[in-house]
């Protein structure tokens, strides 16, 4: 048998294979990962959103970042310069001379497969006279010559060729590395596991425990565990926290301590500049000794929240940790907010004191509010470009009363652009680009219990999906165009005072169009009410004017008309009623009312057949929503947030719970919805009160972006009394024999025989 050889590459040839294969290996998938996206998209989005955010301080900072940045150079540089030694070594593997190819006689003497022996000879004499040594000739070419002749034409060579592919018969396998042979080089041994051990015993050890070091330290949300033990001793301690308190605990996460991130930083000036900021913000309990409220990162970073709520011009070295600062504010909010929540359901079942909802919402209102670096007791149109406290006079004055951002889009564009004439035409322009730009929200919801026979019946105890369908519109959309009033039939007598009077009631707002109606038709039944119920006025002795009189009179003719009609509707009414009553009368004969009941109970069974499709379709769509739900991993990116003072590009997402405002507790878990671009549908879980009755919850929708958009609804619960537990079923009775199957089937079988004979007789 032959044997096996493994030689190192003395040549080096199949070390630029090894090392081709290497750097494509790093090459292809790092330009795939790491090269710049298109810049140009990038300047195109941007340049779309100047008119709308074009004065906000992330839009500002994202453009200076665009035109200083050389990362992407360098990028691109390195992958071009790996793309360069790629090429060059696939060229050199292309040049290397075959080491390894088949060994075929007939190739060497240049003959066809399949020559005839004097063919054979007579080329071996041609190429001999050609390649003899003694002629002239190359000794190598003519070994080789010999060799192919020996193969064809000695029974034994040509034996060894066709079973090995060799003439000499089996050779022993040789095995290359693609390693130069200096490695195993006992001048260099030294130097090799020198190197070895540096790679595999400290470089290799030292990485992975930092990377794992570091990792440990951090939760999912990549925020530090020791920050969310924070987070919850404060909240337990605490459970009915208030802004200032919830302010003081937020700046003491560990993240703005230099000792535990190192883009945390505490600077000499800091002991001049934050006192100076403290004094200028007043009380901010800095003499509480409670730790870790008065080290001095908390407090750096308490002022420097405060700073940024009021409005307040900071220094530069100031306005860079105020920036940082802000940036972690949400996502430790949110990690508070989840720490809250764990709490309030842990402490069901195990009974300690949980934190309330209000602490829930002040951390949901806290994110708001740095969003739009405004106060609590601000108004919301101060989120809007170009408005001060100054102006905002002319907005709450008698005349217009508008205090939120849905009684700004509510009114005329006359009235609006009046209000707002302290604005020039392109700062007005602007703000009504930006107002365009914001989100109005209509929320759909739907109460059932699934995997129930009656998903529409709520017992105690059971789970409860409260399906919200959320669609989100542009503030543009909702602006109420100008109409001009329509006069009603029968008002001809009316005069132009009365007619202005009605176009100024008839301006409702968007949101209240629904509640005013239902105002409206409660005002109709009223008046119909009073009218059927009403008598003609006794007529005046004198009148002073004419007019007046006619109108008078006018109304005591309809009223009397209205009395007159509805004594005909009633005695029409009655009279229908005993037609209705003698047809029931006539039909005594018994065939007629079986028939009546056979086709009601078809019609029953047909619609509850109906009835039964339609959950079944609507159970089979649910569930193909939650496996795509499941499957689909949608975008975060919805739409950039309007905010003047937040200095990174935030997008628009969403809180959605149930809650109940009478007890101040949380019933289902918030959602934090993240992908609502357009339509977005969410579930929320809860289980049913235990005690059977009425209740009412509310189910809110607040923004982590925008002062006063919130939403809450009311949601109805009727709780039932859940159906007893079937103790004995006859599908449960399971034979345990055979013979005890048989006797079951027998006794099965007379007493349907007794029933049969029962009913022939």
């Amino acid at each position: 048998m032959a044997g096996q050889q493994f030689q190192y590459d003395d040549s080096g040839n199949t070390f630029f294979y090894f090392l081709t294969s290497f750097v494509g290996l790093i090459v292809i998938p790092a330009t795939y990962y790491l090269w710049p996206r298109d810049q140009n998209a990038e300047q195109l989005r941007l340049k779309s959103l100047r008119r709308v955010h074009g004065r906000c301080l992330w839009y500002r900072l994202r453009l200076m970042k665009s035109q200083q940045s050389i990362v992407p150079t360098l990028k691109k540089a390195a992958l071009l310069f790996g793309w360069l030694v790629f090429l060059l070594l696939a060229y050199k593997v292309s040049k290397l001379d075959r080491e390894y190819q088949e060994y075929n006689p007939y190739e060497v003497l240049s003959l066809d497969p399949g020559a005839s022996l004097s063919e054979i000879k007579k080329q071996y004499r041609v190429l001999s006279l050609k390649y003899h040594p003694d002629k002239g000739g190359d000794e190598a070419t003519f070994m080789r010559i010999a060799k192919a002749y020996a193969a064809l034409t000695n029974e034994q060579s040509r034996q060894n060729w066709e079973m090995y592919g060799n003439p000499d018969g089996p050779g022993a396998t040789s095995f290359g590395i693609a390693l130069p042979a200096w490695i195993v080089d006992q001048k260099n041994s030294m130097l090799v596991l020198l190197v070895y051990g540096l790679a595999f015993m400290v470089i290799l050890p030292v990485v992975v425990g930092t990377w794992w070091y570091r990792s440990i330290r951090y939760s999912g949300d990549q925020i530090l565990i020791n920050t969310t033990q924070l987070f919850m001793h404060f909240m337990c301690k605490t459970p009915n926290m208030n802004m200032k308190r919830l302010i003081m605990v937020l700046t003491a996460a560990l993240e703005f301590d230099p000792r535990n991130n190192k883009e945390a930083t505490i600077r000499p000036t800091d002991n001049v500049e934050v006192p100076q900021l403290i004094r200028e913000l007043g009380n901010i309990n800095v003499k509480k000794k409670e730790p870790p409220f008065y080290y001095p990162y908390s407090l750096k970073a308490r002022v420097l929240v405060l700073a940024h709520l009021a409005r307040m011009d900071v220094s530069e070295e100031l306005e860079e940790d105020q920036r940082f600062v802000v940036k972690k504010t949400p996502a430790l909010l949110q990690e508070m907010i989840n720490v809250g929540c764990q709490l309030i359901f842990m402490a069901n079942s195990r009974g300690f004191s949980a934190p309330r909802l209000v602490t829930i919402e002040n951390c949901m209102k806290l994110t708001q509010m740095i969003v739009q670096g405004l106060k609590e007791s601000k108004s919301p149109l101060l989120q809007l470009p170009h408005f001060e406290e100054e102006h905002l006079r002319y907005c709450i004055s008698k005349k217009y009363k508008v205090r939120t951002l849905q009684d700004l889009v509510s009114l005329k564009d006359s009235d609006r652009r009046n209000m707002l004439r302290f604005l020039g035409e392109e700062k007005y322009d602007e703000v009504m680009a930006v107002l365009a730009s914001f989100p109005h929200i209509t929320m759909d919801i739907k109460l059932q219990v699934l995997d129930d026979e009656d998903s529409s019946n709520i017992t105690a105890g059971s789970i409860v999906t409260v399906t919200v369908t959320l669609n989100r519109k542009r503030m543009a959309d909702m602006f109420e165009q100008e109409q001009e009033p329509v006069p009603c039939q029968g008002d001809e007598t009316a005069t132009t005072e009365e007619a202005q009077g009605d176009t100024s009631k008839a301006k409702t707002k968007v949101w209240q169009n629904k509640n005013k109606g239902a105002k409206k038709t409660a005002k109709s039944k009223k008046k119909k009410l009073t009218k059927k119920k009403a008598t003609p006025a006794p007529a005046k002795n004198k009148q002073a004017n004419g007019t007046v009189a006619g109108n008078e009179a006018a109304t005591t003719t309809t009223t009397a008309a209205a009395t007159v009609a509805t004594k005909e509707e009633d005695d029409d009414g009655s009279d229908k009623g005993s037609e209705s009553d003698e047809g029931e009368a006539n039909k005594d004969s018994p065939s007629e009312r079986d028939e009546d009941s056979d086709k009601q109970s078809d019609t029953e069974v047909d619609e509850m057949a109906g009835d039964d499709e339609e959950e079944w379709e609507a159970l089979q769509q649910s569930i193909q929503r939650r496996e795509r739900a499941l499957l689909e991993t949608k975008s975060k990116v919805t739409h950039p947030v309007y905010s003047l003072y937040f200095p990174e590009e935030k997008q628009e997402w969403w809180w959605l719970y149930i809650a109940d405002r009478r007890e101040h507790t949380l019933v289902s878990m918030p959602s934090h919805v993240c992908t609502l671009k357009d339509t977005e549908e969410v579930e929320l879980k809860f289980s049913a009160p235990s005690k059977t009755g009425n209740y009412q919850y509310s189910v809110i929708l607040r923004s982590d972006s925008y002062l006063g958009l919130d939403q809450i609804k009311p949601l109805k619960l009727e709780v039932h009394e859940a159906k007893a537990i079937l103790d004995n079923h006859p599908q449960w009775d399971i034979p345990d024999t055979e013979e005890e199957e048989e006797e079951q089937e027998d006794s099965d079988g007379i007493e349907e025989s007794e029933d049969d004979d029962e009913d022939n007789d």
